[in-house]
């Protein structure tokens, strides 16, 4: 049995049945019977067309449990006639799906998690191992939100900015458990961008291969971080780069710019960069202007401060730095960076040991821990 095929076939399956009409619980309940069902009979009898086979089984397990269910005969002008035979269709139905997993009416959370049980094939044993919870809790999250799913119809368009935030939460998990959930994200982005043609899915796309680029070289031997600037860059991946920026280009070229190609853009400029000085902070710059301007995040402002201060030096940085909210995430490890750069170590040790008190993890609190500690040994010297 070919796990690969069964997990690309698997959403395209089960969205055609929810186009067809069937709720969104049931129709998962009748594909996991139809895929029991292939583990049982193609290692003796492949199918010629599996997504066929897999459709075909699937609608007739729906049917089979909905005319045996005496409280849904509600829906009996759903099943009065099996469809029509013929190759299965797929681009659009994979598309609802998307739409469907990413519902307004779901949480960040359970929008993640159905994207990947739904869309990404994923068992709830995975998603559960990848965001460290019990087995139990994950698939109680999953069943809420197919039952809040359950009954949707699309009669507008659905929208790609929802897809794309999940897509990117999927993604900045990383990696845990045995599932990698960035490669995960990319996988799923890609398949989004096989099937609607916009330039936010290629800039999401993009953003992403830019910034797996990187993976490699982000973390030490002993599993401590490595700041962008220090990182070896005879690590990271060229191939990912040049197809994430020849992606990137195309997506630009249409003139309808969003965040994800801005970010893109940045993460394009830091990967174009032979070595960390030769980085072209002033167009970095413009770009975080240019973000600031298409979304308002004191997110992106914190982040311009670190470019203002790299473009213009560390006194500017600070003073960009000073306008913002002193609560924003990061925004003292920043502003530690800032103080370093200008040459007040005793400032920045403070500041990098009060950032660590609120780092949002482990590697990323050692990482500033060892920074104050660093500076407090030059600065007694």
């Amino acid at each position: 049995m070919d796990e690969a095929l069964i997990r690309s076939l698997t959403p395209g399956v089960l969205a055609i049945l929810v186009r067809r009409g069937a709720d969104f619980a049931a129709a998962e309940d009748a594909v996991q019977d139809a895929l029991v069902e292939a583990v049982r009979v193609w290692p003796d009898d492949p199918p010629r067309d599996p997504k066929g086979w897999l459709v075909t089984v699937a609608w007739r397990r729906f049917l089979d449990a909905t005319r045996a269910d005496t409280a849904r005969r509600r829906r009996e002008d759903l099943v009065d006639e099996e469809p029509e035979s013929g190759p299965a269709p797929g681009a659009d139905d994979t598309l609802q799906l998307y739409f469907l997993c990413a519902h307004p009416s779901l949480t960040p959370s359970s929008a993640v998690a159905l994207t990947l049980r739904a869309v990404g094939g994923l068992t709830t044993r995975q998603i559960a191992q990848a965001y460290l919870v019990p087995e139990a809790t994950m698939a109680q999250r999953i069943s809420r939100a197919k039952r809040t799913v359950s009954g949707v119809r699309f009669d507008r368009p659905g929208d790609v900015a929802t897809v794309l935030r999940v897509l990117y939460l999927v993604f900045n998990e990383g990696y845990s458990g045995d599932v990698d959930l960035s490669a995960e994200a990319i996988r799923l982005t890609r398949r989004l961008a096989a099937v609607i043609d916009h330039p936010e899915v290629a800039g999401l796309l993009a953003l992403m291969l830019l910034h797996h680029a990187r993976r490699a070289a982000r973390t030490a031997p002993d599993g401590g971080l490595v700041p962008l600037a220090e990182q070896d860059r005879g690590r990271w991946d060229t191939g990912a780069i040049a197809e994430g920026v020849e992606i990137l280009q195309s997506a630009l070229a249409r003139d309808r710019l969003g965040e994800f190609q801005a970010q893109a853009a940045v993460a394009a400029l830091h990967a174009d960069a032979p070595t960390a000085e030769e980085t072209d902070w002033a167009q970095i710059v413009e770009w975080y202007d240019e973000l600031a301007a298409l979304t308002d995040s004191p997110v992106v402002r914190l982040n311009r401060a670190v470019a203002v201060g790299e473009a213009d030096g560390p006194r500017a940085g600070l003073a960009a730095l000073a306008a913002l909210d002193d609560s924003l995430p990061r925004h003292t490890a920043v502003a530690a960076y800032l103080h370093e750069r200008d040459g007040d170590l005793a400032t920045a040790a403070r500041l990098y040991a009060r950032a660590a008190t609120k780092a949002p993890n482990l590697a990323e609190r050692d990482h500033l821990t060892r920074q104050a500690a660093r500076l407090n040994t030059r600065h007694e010297r």
